[in-house]
């Protein structure tokens, strides 16, 4: 467990390296906690966990010791995932409204600079990388699979389902601002928008649970004899991941609309009101923990068919609990924030590196993972080689990141974007 304690002690260090309290009188607080600077630094912060949290995925890391039932190496990331993504879209969200405030004319080239330059075209240049590298590692994908994945309509890359759904919300966000003066109709329309997108990950599950006899993928055989498109990861909004930290979107936006009416009413009693936020939060994660012990997301492996309605009480169940989370988060960074360069250096990049991080994890298995054999976990003694996979991930997953950078400015130059 010395690799869980050394990562942990890094990541508390970079909240401290370049940190700023305002101190504990009533009256002090930082003004500029939402600034770019301050914003990008958190983004870079949340990057990190990303990479973290992929990491922690990986079998061997969820098992310490062979597997003797203690927890794993980096435990705390393994379901941590959607907090580092809420706060991406929580910012996404509170720059669109900030800007739109204080920019004349924002939504015109609205679609070509936001939509399609910073998420469209990183996606398509993302799909022909992946694309390129699967064959090479010799993955031979049917032909049709082939043509969906290369039109995005599946997944080439499994983790490049932030884009998709930032699309779809920041285009809800441009014709409804663009066409409706009435703002409150606008939000209520970016609400409905997030709310069905739960509701159809709710009942799409996992996986193409509908094709085939019932509960087919509890049959020894369903996998073996299951075609491409039948398996998990293969179409939109398989998986909570896609939906439940995109509440946060809405948060940020109605905090980038109200901003100074916020900051004044938490200044009054800045430590009682977060107190009742804090406390809120742990009630909600309470809450959501037992709807996912009760029901689960995962209802497939119930035997009672698809579980649509424990699917979507759990995700209503995590509505609060991320939209708390980000709320505590923004009413904190008023008394405290860190600003450093890896914060910064990571907030450049985070996109990136999102996007790229699944290459170093499939590429250097091999160090957490028996050669030859299917999956089997490979021990060293101290699990040093858990250390090199993780280090080696990161710088890879960084290099990676910026060549990926440097691609889609070469795109950009090409079609003058």
């Amino acid at each position: 467990m010395y690799l869980t304690w050394i990562v942990y002690a890094l990541c508390i260090a970079l909240f401290v390296w370049g940190g700023k309290f305002a101190g504990f009188g009533k009256e002090h607080f930082h003004d500029d906690s939402a600034s770019l600077d301050v914003t990008k630094s958190l983004r870079g912060f949340a990057a990190i966990g990303v990479i973290l949290h992929h990491i922690s995925q990986e079998r061997t890391f969820q098992m310490a010791g062979g597997g003797n039932g203690h927890p794993g190496e980096i435990s705390i990331f393994v379901n941590a995932g959607f907090y580092f993504v809420a706060i991406f879209f929580f910012c996404s969200g509170f720059g669109l409204i900030k800007s739109l405030k204080n920019k004349p004319n924002y939504l015109d080239g609205f679609i070509k600079k936001r939509v399609v330059k910073s998420l469209l075209i990183p996606f398509y240049v993302n799909v022909i990388i992946y694309g390129i590298a699967r064959f090479i590692s010799g993955e031979r994908l049917p032909v049709i699979n082939w043509i969906t994945n290369l039109l995005g309509l599946t997944m080439m890359n499994i983790y490049a389902w932030y884009p998709v759904v930032a699309v779809i919300l920041y285009l809800v966000f441009y014709f409804t601002f663009k066409n409706i003066k009435n703002q409150k109709v606008c939000y209520a329309l970016i609400v409905f928008v997030i709310l069905l997108m739960g509701v159809i990950f709710s009942i799409n599950g996992h996986f193409a649970w509908w094709a085939g006899s019932k509960n087919w993928w509890l049959h020894p055989d369903g996998w073996l004899k299951a075609k491409w498109w039948m398996v998990q990861k293969v179409f939109w909004f398989s998986g909570e991941w896609w939906v439940n930290s995109a509440p946060a979107f809405f948060v940020g936006l109605l905090f980038g609309q109200f901003e100074d009416n916020i900051r004044n009413f938490f200044k009054k009693a800045w430590w009682a009101k977060t107190a009742a936020v804090l406390l809120l939060y742990l009630a909600f994660n309470a809450l959501t923990g037992l709807a996912q012990w009760q029901l689960g997301y995962w209802s497939e492996w119930n035997g009672e068919g698809p579980g649509i309605m424990n699917k979507l009480v759990c995700y209503l169940s995590q509505i609060p609990q991320v939209c708390s989370f980000v709320i505590l988060i923004f009413v904190l960074m008023m008394k405290y924030y860190a600003v450093n360069p890896v914060g910064r250096f990571f907030g450049e990049i985070s996109y990136e590196t999102y996007m790229m991080n699944l290459i170093p994890i499939f590429v250097f298995r091999f160090l957490i993972y028996k050669p030859g054999t299917d999956g089997e976990l490979l021990y060293t003694t101290g699990n040093y080689n858990l250390a090199l996979y993780l280090v080696a991930v990161i710088a890879a997953t960084v290099v990676l990141g910026l060549l990926f950078k440097l691609c889609n400015k070469l795109v950009y130059k090409l079609f003058k974007l």
